[in-house]
């Protein structure tokens, strides 16, 4: 069955939205979609038992890390920056490593890492991440070997996660602004993107991880 995680969330409709999903993502870094510890602590409240909390951030302290993850009660850190392996192993919590992919070469130092889940996503514009746009995934079947722990971001959305799905077999897959209208999280587009991965899984397109 192929994992759902929704990022970006900001207040109690969306996060309820997202009741379906394995993931939920509060973004801590620079963002329009950033919120802070008190918010996040708040909203976290409104997560459904069995639903993973992922905090986002990009060349944070492990000290700041680790006092959000705990506030907050985070099942994991996303770290969406140009943290080192050695931070990752280092930090003591569960960690998806973000990587940005232009080129096969973009995926060379991932061996270097050894992390829980792999995220890859699309070059960020502004911010590091939630630009829109998808990247060439065929670069990405290239990595049999990471297809275990791979979550697919850039660019997703409910009309075209089933072929990325297909394409790509990864293990999970990640949305913000795939599900967004007018830079707001749409509660229609969110019960979408998770209907469709889900029809996909019934249909027998996704992997069978």
């Amino acid at each position: 069955m192929t994992q759902v995680k929704i990022c970006g969330l900001q207040n109690q409709l969306a996060i309820e939205a997202a009741a379906g999903a394995d993931f939920i993502g509060f973004v801590f870094a620079k963002s329009t979609r950033r919120v802070t510890i008190d918010e996040a602590t708040e909203l976290a409240k409104y997560v459904p038992d069995g639903v993973k909390k992922v905090g986002v951030f990009v060349n944070e302290s492990m000290e700041t890390i680790r006092t959000i993850a705990e506030q907050v009660n985070l099942d994991y850190v996303q770290l969406h920056g140009d943290e080192s392996p050695a931070f990752c192993r280092d930090i003591g919590l569960p960690v998806i490593k973000a990587f940005e992919v232009r080129d096969p070469s973009d995926l060379e130092k991932v061996a270097q890492y050894d992390c829980d889940y792999y995220l890859l996503d699309s070059p960020g514009g502004k911010y590091r991440g939630g630009s829109g746009e998808t990247f060439d995934w065929s670069i990405a079947k290239q990595y049999d070997f990471l297809q275990k722990r791979i979550i697919l971001a850039g660019g997703l959305r409910p009309g075209n996660v089933q072929e990325a799905i297909t394409e790509v077999m990864p293990h999970g897959v990640d949305v913000s602004s795939g599900v967004e209208t007018d830079g707001e999280k749409d509660l229609d587009k969110i019960h979408a993107f998770i209907d469709a991965v889900k029809k996909g899984d019934k249909d027998g397109i996704s992997s069978t991880k």
